[in-house]
């Protein structure tokens, strides 16, 4: 009992590890029952006690049975025990890269009288654990040239050829717990795994584990799809001889890792206690800051090619902006001047970068080296590389799929060409109010438009008064006692679907979309009725204008029937310019039929971007064939932990949106790309960040009111009139 002590949980472990090795007994035992029952029947007969004809029949029916048995046994213990168990990716750490940190490791695993772990590695991930990699099957470690980080010439991420398979389990530690904890608070942390290694030195312990894992391995083999038929019928017997095996020490198992766990806690209580309480507060810190920094920051990057290179010193800034905003981890900050437990690697920089890199192959799967189109960027580049590229290439992809619906450019005065892409053309097609189809606003010397005060006036579904240009929101007036110039224009011929469903728009088949969806066979599903539907519907509400009865009854002072008829009729869809906005039970509310429209048009072409590799950047495989003699791990598989679930077409249709407002506000107003550590891209204007650009785009998106994005447009000088430029 070698590290184990008295401890109470470390001899319930060894009770549950002795259970599971009597089920692999019990196994062998009945595999082997057939075959002591054909040997007594032999001995039977040669001694004379079992005479018979019919023991004769019997005694060669029992030893088919005995043969068979034990050829099946011997077949399900081949497998399992050259079946490779799973380990993690992680990025290697000799010595020779970390002498401090082994060191640290050693003295805090001789103060707990266990045995030393037998290498250190990282993860990028906020765990820490002991990982056994002593099954044959996992081979020698890489060599120096093809180590599992990708990252070419990197000093120490990789073993010598000529070191052998380590015996001992391997510390597994999390890299942004190097770069934001303190060397002590390392220390404590770490205290309750090293501890673990007392139990797993137990030979029972460590023969349970090996049976459970061997047979958690072979059912990941039975379970393999790419085999012939008659080797899935083979495996399929041996997967489910090794799952019936796997159900009944499975809570014996449980119960074992429990108390291995209980035994490590106990042993490292006089480690550093005080200091331990203070350092969990840390985990759960930088949790937050690295779940924070993947999904806001880094996921943006690797959809455009891009991967951080340093992404555990990001964490560093993203906790430390987190310490500033929350009053509740104002005193964390204050511990920055401490040594950092980074200092413990002799080239933090080298290891940061395998860390992000690999990283970025388990939530995203993103190929295994840097290339032409998944090159590395560092955070001083982040703005330029990733955030403007994004936003134009977003607001391109939103203007094709305009195109696509047959959306036609809006005619400014102030443009300087009619046939660019503007936000106007999008706030004009988004907006659903009475009003939409509204006059040009007039404009001044310098072309802007009217004065923010005039726009937070209008009312949404308010007239605006005789001799007055319309404003944002504003309604054209009607004759006394009739109806307003839009009614009458839509009442002239041009069918009226105010009441009409989504699905009635947007059908592909017998399957109805609302709002396109999230995923990718819905959007796929909708994306003919989306894109192509609009062409036919504009041009019968068009002739339908032309042809109809009699004249259109206006007012003097307001646009003329005519050009009322001209906007109702550039709609690429009979959508309802005024009524209640579509709600669709995935993606909720959206403004109209026609927003709903654009949202289908975004997930079809979102889809299609995504189901083609070399559209996607730095998305899916590698590119090379995976080599399972140098990887620890099965690439078929990545990403393991996806970031995020698919975002709703409502949730694309608002980021398109909103990268169309900060191109424009880049190209007018003289803003730039910036990084925040929390909330990923951002825009800043004047030097500041602009907060409050999302929920009036969600206004515009969810209700089709355009009122409050462009006063925020207005107030910060952003003509959204003028073209700007897209990827």
């Amino acid at each position: 009992m070698t590290g184990m002590g008295v401890e109470v949980g470390a001899q319930a472990a060894r009770s549950r590890a002795l259970a599971v090795l009597r089920i692999r007994s019990r196994a062998l035992a009945v595999a082997l029952l057939p075959a002591a029952v054909a040997v007594v029947l032999l001995a039977g007969r040669s001694t004379g006690h079992i005479t018979g004809a019919h023991w004769g029949i019997v005694r060669w029916i029992v030893i088919g049975i005995a043969v068979a048995t034990l050829l099946a046994a011997a077949g399900i213990a081949l497998v399992v025990a050259r079946a490779r168990p799973a380990v993690s990716p992680t990025v290697p750490i000799t010595e020779a890269a970390a002498p401090d940190l082994y060191r640290m490791v050693r003295d805090l695993a001789d103060r707990l009288d266990v045995p030393a772990p037998s290498a250190i590695a990282l993860t990028p991930d906020c765990d820490s654990w002991l990982e056994d990699r002593t099954h044959p099957a996992h081979g020698p470690p890489a060599r120096t040239g093809d180590d599992i980080s990708g990252v070419r010439g990197i000093r120490g991420l990789s073993a010598p050829r000529h070191q052998r398979v380590p015996t001992a389990p391997v510390l597994v530690i999390g890299s942004p717990f190097l770069w934001w904890m303190r060397v002590g608070e390392l220390r404590a942390v770490l205290a309750p795994v090293v501890a673990g290694t007392g139990p797993s030195a137990h030979p029972d312990i460590a023969a349970a584990r090996r049976f459970v894992r061997g047979l958690d391995a072979a059912v990941a083999v039975t379970s393999a799809p790419e085999r012939g038929p008659l080797v899935r019928v083979v495996l399929g017997g041996v997967g489910w001889v090794a799952r019936l095996l796997l159900r009944s020490c499975r809570g014996h198992a449980e119960e074992m890792e429990r108390g291995v766990a209980a035994a490590a806690a106990e042993r490292a209580q006089a480690v550093d206690y005080g200091l331990r309480i203070v350092a969990q507060e840390q985990v759960g810190l930088a949790y937050a800051g690295w779940d924070r920094l993947l999904t806001r920051v880094a996921l943006p990057a690797w959809r455009m090619g891009r991967w951080p290179s340093r992404l555990d010193a990001g964490v560093v800034a993203a906790l430390t902006e987190l310490s500033r905003r929350d009053r509740l981890a104002e005193g964390f900050a204050s511990r920055l001047g401490e040594r950092p437990a980074c200092d413990l690697l002799e080239e933090p920089g080298a290891v940061d970068e395998a860390a992000s890199l690999l990283a970025a192959r388990l939530f995203h799967g993103g190929p295994a080296a840097p290339g032409p189109g998944w090159a590395p960027v560092g955070w001083q580049e982040y703005p330029d590389e990733v955030v403007d590229r994004k936003w134009r290439t977003d607001a391109a992809r939103l203007h094709r799929v305009l195109d696509a619906l047959g959306v036609r450019h809006t005619v400014h005065p102030a443009a300087p060409r009619a046939d660019g892409p503007t936000l106007e053309r999008v706030l004009e097609y988004l907006t659903v109010q009475e009003g939409a189809c509204r006059a040009a606003a007039p404009t001044g010397e310098s072309g802007s438009v009217e004065s923010e005060s005039a726009v937070m006036d209008a009312a949404p579904t308010g007239g605006a008064p005789a001799g007055e240009p319309l404003r944002d929101g504003g309604e054209p007036p009607a004759d006394e006692g009739g109806p307003t110039r839009r009614e009458a224009a839509i009442d002239s011929g041009a069918p009226r679907v105010e009441g009409a469903p989504a699905e009635e728009i947007l059908r592909d088949g017998d399957e109805q979309v609302a709002d396109g969806g999230s995923g990718p066979r819905r959007a796929a599903a909708s994306a003919d009725s989306a894109v192509h539907a609009p062409h036919v519907e504009s041009e019968t509400s068009e002739n339908a204008l032309d042809d109809g009865e009699g004249p259109v009854p206006h007012d003097q002072n307001g646009p003329s029937a005519e050009a009322t008829a001209d906007c109702v009729a550039e709609a690429p869809v009979n959508a309802p310019l005024t009524g209640a906005p579509v709600t669709d039970e995935e993606d909720g509310v959206v403004g109209s039929v026609r927003t709903a429209a654009l949202v289908a048009g975004l997930s079809a072409a979102m889809a299609r971007e995504e189901a083609v590799p070399e559209a996607a950047p730095g998305g899916g495989g590698t590119g090379q064939p995976t080599r399972p003699d140098r990887t620890l791990w099965d690439d078929a598989l990545l990403p393991l932990f996806p970031l995020q679930p698919p975002r709703t077409g409502r949730e694309l249709l608002v980021d398109h949106v909103t990268a169309m407002v900060c191109c424009a506000a880049m190209d007018t107003a003289g803003a730039a790309p910036g990084l925040d550590w929390l909330d990923g891209p951002s825009l800043l204007v004047r030097g500041e960040r602009a907060a409050d650009l999302t929920p009036r785009v969600l206004t515009l998106v969810r209700e089709g009111d355009p009122v409050p994005l462009r006063a925020w447009l207005l107030h910060l000088g952003i003509r959204p009139e003028k073209p700007v430029r897209l990827v």
